[in-house]
């Protein structure tokens, strides 16, 4: 465990961010995750890892850049909703986001998104594109990215990549903190609340990070606990069994098994080509 204040020697006119990165058994993609935060071009940063205790090597990877970080910790947990709360409560920024040990940043992310913010005092949230991306980094898709608001998000329209989603403190303040009972809509729950105190602002044509699928990730390896949650937080919002949202959910519960074999495969196409999909966007 080790805390490191934040760089003093910054534009103070800069607002703090604070990247949370909840971790457990990644060690074969947690220093690129690292590496794509801590090579931002943004000078007022804080980041904090919280692991779950690996056995993996991933610890010893943490430490290896322990002096870079602002604090870290690894220790049992119930969870990844369990640690992103614990590291937002070490959080001192006026701008937070999360990003999960096996995604990354694009490069100028982060000062973009606060530029954004910055300039547009009335937006709660920004978010911008997202890559999919393989074991090796190789993107092979985008996610499907489009403008929400509360109304469209209590009939199922999500359309926000998490990895790609920056908001202010002072309303993280107000809903805080996430309901570690979900293992997957934890942020779908997050931007409902989000929306009813503020406004949500898609930039198109903004790819600001990459979402890695591989055999182990949770959206490929437990799906099957993803859409329930997320049709728990609909109906709560109101949400009726005749809505889109549902028909998706009827629909991907008996396409499950073949949407998952899909991604298998899209992901081994990318692992076979791995030229494919290299320019940068």
């Amino acid at each position: 465990m080790t805390t490191n204040p934040p760089e003093s020697n910054v534009d103070l006119g800069l607002p703090l961010v604070s990247i949370i990165t909840p971790s457990f058994n990644q060690a074969p993609f947690i220093a690129a995750t690292i590496e794509s935060v801590l090579n931002q071009d943004y000078p007022h940063l804080e980041y904090i890892i919280v692991d779950g205790g690996s056995t993996d090597g991933s610890v010893k990877i943490i430490e290896s850049y322990a002096k870079k970080l602002t604090w870290w910790v690894s220790e049992k947990d119930k969870g990844q909703t369990d640690a992103i709360n614990k590291g937002f409560a070490r959080a001192n920024g006026q701008i937070l986001a999360w990003l999960n040990s096996d995604d990354t940043y694009e490069s100028g992310a982060i000062r973009a998104a606060v530029n954004f913010l910055m300039k547009n005092p009335n937006v709660g949230l920004v978010y911008g594109d997202c890559n999919f991306i393989d074991e090796n980094g190789i993107k092979f898709g985008k996610f499907n990215a489009a403008q929400t608001d509360l109304k469209r998000l209590q009939r199922g329209y999500v359309h926000i990549p998490q990895q790609a989603s920056f908001w202010r403190a002072k309303l993280w303040q107000q809903v805080a903190p996430l309901d570690d009972s979900f293992f997957f809509a934890m942020d779908y729950d997050l931007w409902v609340r989000l929306a009813k105190i503020s406004e949500l602002r898609y930039l198109p044509g903004r790819t600001w990070a990459n979402f890695r699928l591989h055999s182990d990730a949770k959206s490929i390896a437990a799906d099957d606990r993803c859409w329930p949650e997320m049709m728990s937080v609909h109906y709560r919002e109101g949400g009726s069994f005749f809505s889109a949202m549902n028909a998706k959910y009827l629909i991907r519960k008996v396409l499950a098994p073949w949407w998952n074999w899909r991604r298998r495969q899209q992901i081994k196409k990318a692992l076979k080509n791995p030229q494919r999909n290299t320019k940068k966007h």
